[in-house]
C-alpha cells in the first residue's frame, strides 16, 4: 500500500467536517519520503501521478483542520499545483493561520509585521513619466526633477519595489525588524539604472527596504535589490511591456496589454496576476504577483511559472478605462 493511503483510511472518517472546516495556512512542508500528492482526497485523484520528494520543500496554503492531518500544498510545474498531501509524509515548518484571531501568536507579536510570513510577492514597476508628470509628489522626488530638465531620460519601467505580501494582511504586511540597508558600491551601480532615485541618494531605497525587505530573509539586501532590478527588467522586456515603450507619447488599450500577457504567458488566467494603476488617464505603475519562491528564470514567465491569481487584485486607482495614455518624458 502507498505510504499516504495508510493515512488516507484513518482521515476518511468524518470526511463532511474535514471539507468543512479546512483552513487557509501558511508554512513550509518538507518531505520525508515520497507520498502522492491528490487534487481531491475523496476521490484519490491524482493527475500527472504527482508526488513530494524527500528533501524537497513545498508552500503550504492550507490544512484539513487546525489539529491537520493533511495538508495542501503548491507543487509548481502542474497544471493542477494544489494538492493534498499527508502531514505523516514529512515535517511542517513555520505554520500559521490566515484568520484574525490568530494575528497575534505566542511570543510571536503580530503576523503582519514578522518576517517570512508571506504568501507572494508584488512587483511594483513604475511608469516614471506618467508618475511624475500627474501624480502629488510633494517635490520629494529628485527624478521627476531630473526628468522635468532633461537631466534624465527614462524611456523603461523604473522599480518602485518588490514587496514580500500575505494576503490575509492586506496592505498592513511590512515593517518588520530586520538590518539597516547597507548596499555595496558594485549593487548600487546596478541600481541606478532601474530605480532612479537611486541617482540621487537611497533615501527611497532604504524606506523600500525597511518597510518590505526585511520582511524576507531569503535575501540579503544587495541580492534582494538586484533581483528586484531583474524582475523589472524582464517585465519591460515582456511583450506587456514592450508595448507601452512602443507607445511613449501615446496610448495602449488595456485590454490589447491583457491579451499580450495571456499570449505570453499561454493561459487565459495570467492577466489576473496584472494590475494597471493610473493617475486620471496616465498609466503610473504596473503591479504583478509573484510566488513566494522567486525561482531563477530567463523570463518572467518562467518566474511565475503557471502559478495565476484566482482574481486580479483591487486598488482604487485600478485603470478602469480601456484606453490609457502612456507620458513621455523629459521636455
Amino acid at each position: 500500500m502507498k505510504a499516504p493511503l495508510v493515512a488516507l483510511f484513518a482521515g476518511l472518517v468524518g470526511l463532511s467536517p474535514f471539507f468543512a472546516t479546512a483552513e487557509p495556512a501558511q508554512g513550509s512542508f518538507v518531505a520525508s519520503q515520497r507520498c502522492e500528492a491528490f487534487q481531491s482526497i475523496r476521490k484519490q485523484s491524482n493527475p500527472d501521478d504527482l508526488a513530494v520528494q524527500p528533501g524537497q520543500r513545498y508552500d503550504v496554503v492550507e490544512v484539513n483542520k487546525r489539529e491537520y492531518d493533511w495538508l495542501r500544498i503548491r507543487m509548481p510545474g502542474s497544471a493542477t499545483p494544489l494538492r493534498w498531501v499527508s502531514a505523516s509524509c514529512g515535517t511542517v515548518e513555520g505554520l500559521a493561520f490566515n484568520t484574525g484571531k490568530d494575528a497575534q501568536r505566542a511570543g510571536g507579536g503580530d503576523i503582519c509585521s514578522r518576517p517570512d510570513q508571506h504568501d507572494g510577492y508584488v512587483l511594483a514597476a513604475t511608469w516614471q513619466p506618467g508618475f511624475c508628470e500627474h501624480s502629488s509628489y510633494k517635490g520629494s522626488k529628485p527624478e521627476c526633477e531630473g526628468l522635468e530638465s532633461g537631466e534624465l531620460q527614462i524611456s523603461h519601467l523604473t522599480l518602485h519595489g518588490l514587496w514580500p505580501n500575505r494576503q490575509s494582511c492586506g496592505k498592513r504586511y511590512g515593517h518588520c525588524d530586520g538590518p539597516e540597508l547597507k548596499l555595496s558600491a558594485d549593487t548600487l551601480a546596478y541600481v541606478r539604472p532601474w530605480m532612479p532615485n537611486f541617482q540621487y541618494g537611497t533615501r527611497f531605497g532604504r524606506y523600500q527596504w525597511n518597510k518590505h525587505g526585511v520582511c524576507q530573509t531569503q535575501m540579503d539586501d544587495d541580492a534582494y535589490f538586484r533581483r528586484a532590478v531583474d524582475l523589472v527588467r524582464q517585465l519591460d522586456e515582456s511583450k506587456a511591456g514592450q508595448y507601452i515603450v512602443a507607445n511613449i507619447g501615446g496610448a495602449i488599450s488595456r485590454r490589447a496589454l491583457y491579451q499580450k500577457v495571456e499570449d505570453e504567458f499561454g493561459s487565459a488566467s495570467a492577466a489576473n496576476n496584472f494590475l494597471l494603476i493610473c493617475s486620471g488617464k496616465y498609466l503610473q505603475e504596473i503591479r504583478v504577483s509573484l510566488p513566494r519562491e522567486l525561482k531563477p528564470a530567463d523570463s518572467l514567465v518562467g518566474v511565475v511559472d503557471g502559478q495565476f491569481a484566482a482574481s486580479r487584485s483591487q486598488d482604487r486607482s485600478e485603470c478602469s478605462a480601456d484606453r490609457i495614455l502612456i507620458e513621455a518624458g523629459g521636455r
